[in-house]
């Protein structure tokens, strides 16, 4: 028995999936609106919102979900975040200036991140919460505020033992300063709470910071402020893989052959982040995070129910309600998961010198990848309608495999023997650039790819369309269109003219916020729940 070939299969959510099995849909958006493009699913966007709020309404009632818009410039995802009644979570005047003409109030608006005396100035004038990066911040906010309105902030933390070191936020040491200042300028400054981010999938770093918040939330009140919010951030992590035995399969196949043992997986003989040292694969690969398999939502319920040994076992939910605390947390990987791909036609294939083969698309890695990352799940090749045939198999993230056409047979006999079987490729991008490789570890195909066929990249959206996308040699950006399944069939339209059209099972906008309670001091109670 021939033992299966390495593989990643990819993660596709079934409306995605759904949409892609539409052959005539796809067929007739890139025709619309060309080649490559973007697709975001707002419906998608709006399932995993639902599946956040769960949690948190059965742990801790009094939160706040801030949508983190860097992760997506996506309106359509604005839009939805609006319509369900969330916060937002900005970080230039640019997202801003997009949240607010998504209907976002200042009342519903976050900012975060470093910020420079023009931005500080508008974000005093519009009334919305900063987060206050530095302490240079927080003093050219009470210098600017005036006497108008207090600014409402909330103080970023940094320096948790345990944790890496950030170039972001106050340091823990530092916090007296703070204090001072915000004690100082009471009357220009409304203090709301704490906030941190761990970009981390390590939840013991987190218990550490939400323990070290709580720990300063005490010192506030000694300094006879009050704080009433605790921010715990984004970095809630993606599911990518569909199968995490083959995902470990790949990439022990991939040790192997980085030692020299059976055909080469990786181009250039990238080690993505490993090193060789006697005769051993050792490190930790720069695609470490497409191996989890924990959902953002389980990983939020760990989190909010992770015992604090310093209030008696008590656990994270339980000593924050005690002590009349809103959690905050700005998702944005979370919301967008599985809710975005990008499709890209081939533009030809080519052979090299050593037999490698090249698959070249009509897009740049920077358009699908964040960064140096190298994204571990496969694409997803759509034969062209020329060149159907009935019984060419395409794999999906579930693991069916199935043909998505039907249109006659092309004589196999008049292909190549690399067409009609197996075949290892790398993806290629249309920069004239030795770095634009789509894909810098080897993939194998059912058969090889042909010009005018389209590949499909799962789980784009979250920072993989927007973080760095090439516009070198002049190339545009890929369009980006919202799709939604209305009516019993597909709707595409530009991602900037979508509107949300059904419910998602959100409390409507109109709903009051829950009135503020009196603070008090954390307590360390042993008792029971």
């Amino acid at each position: 028995m021939t033992a299966p070939l390495p593989a990643l299969p990819a993660k596709i959510h079934p409306l995605v999936r759904d949409f892609l099995d539409s052959r005539d849909a796809v067929e007739d958006t890139l025709v619309r609106f060309g080649s490559p493009v973007h697709l975001v699913f707002p419906q998608v966007y709006a399932e995993n919102l639902k599946r956040m709020r769960a949690v948190l309404e059965k742990r801790i009632p009094q939160h706040r979900i801030c949508y983190a818009h860097k992760v997506n410039q996506s309106r359509a995802f604005v839009r939805t975040a609006e319509h369900a009644g969330i916060a937002i979570d900005v970080a230039s005047p640019q997202e801003l200036a997009s949240a607010i003409g998504a209907g976002f109030g200042p009342m519903r608006i976050e900012v975060t991140g470093p910020k420079g005396d023009v931005f500080l100035r508008d974000l005093i004038d519009c009334g919305a919460t900063i987060n206050v990066d530095n302490l240079w911040e927080l003093r050219r906010i009470a210098e600017l505020a005036g006497d108008r309105a207090k600014v409402p902030v909330l103080l970023r933390v940094s320096g948790f033992d345990g944790t890496p070191m950030s170039r972001f936020g106050v340091p823990i040491g530092h916090m007296d300063r703070a204090f001072d200042i915000l004690s100082a300028h009471r009357g220009r400054i409304a203090f709301l709470g704490f906030a941190f981010h761990i970009d981390s999938g390590e939840p013991a770093e987190r218990v550490r910071a939400i323990d070290a918040c709580l720990n300063l939330v005490e010192q506030a009140y000694s300094h006879h402020l009050a704080p009433t919010v605790l921010n715990i951030g984004g970095g809630f992590r993606q599911v990518f893989t569909a199968d995490a035995d083959r995902f470990d399969g790949y990439v022990r196949s991939l040790r192997e052959a980085l030692l020299g043992r059976g055909e080469s997986m990786s181009w250039a003989n990238n080690t993505f982040g490993y090193h060789i040292e006697g005769g051993a694969v050792h490190g930790t690969p720069v695609f470490h995070k497409y191996a989890n398999t924990i959902p953002a939502t389980r990983m939020l319920d760990d989190l909010l129910t992770a015992p604090l040994e310093r209030h008696g076992g008590r656990t994270v939910a339980q000593v924050a309600g005690d002590n009349l605390l809103t959690v905050w947390l700005e998702p944005g990987k979370a919301l967008v998961d599985h809710a975005g791909v990008t499709v890209a036609r081939v533009v030809f294939v080519k052979e090299l010198a050593d037999g490698t083969v090249l698959v070249n698309v009509d897009l740049s890695r920077d358009s699908v990848t964040p960064a140096d990352q190298e994204v571990m799940v496969d694409p997803i090749v759509l034969p062209s309608a020329a060149h159907e045939s009935a019984a060419l198999p395409v794999e999906f993230g579930d693991g069916t495999v199935r043909p998505l056409r039907s249109a006659a047979d092309t004589a196999p006999a008049l292909r190549p023997a690399a067409e009609t079987g197996p075949v290892g490729v790398y993806f290629a991008g249309h920069l004239c650039l030795e770095r634009d490789l789509i894909t810098n570890h080897k993939v194998w195909l059912a058969r090889c790819p042909r010009p005018g066929d389209l590949v499909v990249f799962p789980n784009t959206a979250a920072y993989h369309m927007d973080l760095s996308a090439a516009s070198a040699s002049m190339h545009p950006v890929p369009a980006k269109l919202a799709v939604a399944h209305r009516a019993g069939s597909f709707q595409v339209c530009r991602d900037i003219d979508y509107e949300p059209h059904i419910p998602v099972g959100l409390p409507p906008r109109g709903t009051p916020p829950r009135g503020p309670r009196r603070p008090q001091a954390p307590r360390r109670s042993t008792g029971a729940p």
